[in-house]
């Protein structure tokens, strides 16, 4: 039993700090949400920003794009050129995603620093990809709102989660330093 432990130690040590990370950020996530009234239609702070972003984004660039609270649900509407075409809600924010970007860069980690900057780098890349995704979204479902499934389902899903895992490749060859810890 002892000789499975030490033969496969660095996964154990990397699934270790991956779930210790991961389960500690989204209970602190949780936590900052439970202070949130979903029932009485309450949205985080952190949604909002990123819808009012997403907002900024589009009439950067000449776009009509308005924010609305839902009254209906815990979301934020999206008109585009006056129509409603998205909806902000809590899952589009991002935090999950960066949660789990960091939590695999940390468990992939030599140096404090070196992880801390990437974690903090990587997690603002993908937060501003984000908001360009929803922007994207919203001006695609104005015009194709029959492809609505593909995009929001598959073509955006694929684009974030594209950014994050090279990201992790980046990570893994270039800055951890495990290879040269563990040559």
């Amino acid at each position: 039993m002892k000789s499975l432990f030490v033969e496969y130690k660095p996964f154990l040590v990397f699934l270790a700090k991956f779930l210790l990370f991961y389960i500690f950020f989204t209970f602190l996530y949780q936590m900052y949400l439970s202070g949130f009234d979903t029932a009485q239609n309450e949205i985080d702070e952190i949604s909002v920003s990123v819808a009012n972003q997403t907002k900024a984004f589009l009439t950067f660039f000449g776009q009509e794009a308005t924010i609305l609270k839902n009254p209906n649900d815990p979301s934020l509407k999206i008109l585009y050129k006056g129509k409603y075409v998205s909806r902000m809600i809590e899952g589009c924010n991002a935090i999950s995603v960066i949660i789990l970007f960091a939590a695999f860069v940390f468990a992939f980690s030599v140096k404090f620093k070196r992880t801390f900057l990437y974690i903090l780098l990587g997690g603002l890349v993908i937060h501003i990809l984000n908001v360009v995704r929803i922007a994207l979204l919203t001006y695609a479902l104005y015009y194709y709102p029959a492809y609505e499934a593909l995009l929001h389902g598959t073509v955006f899903p694929l684009f974030i989660y594209g950014v994050v895992f090279l990201l992790w490749v980046l990570w893994v060859m270039k800055f951890s330093g495990y290879d040269k810890r563990t040559s």
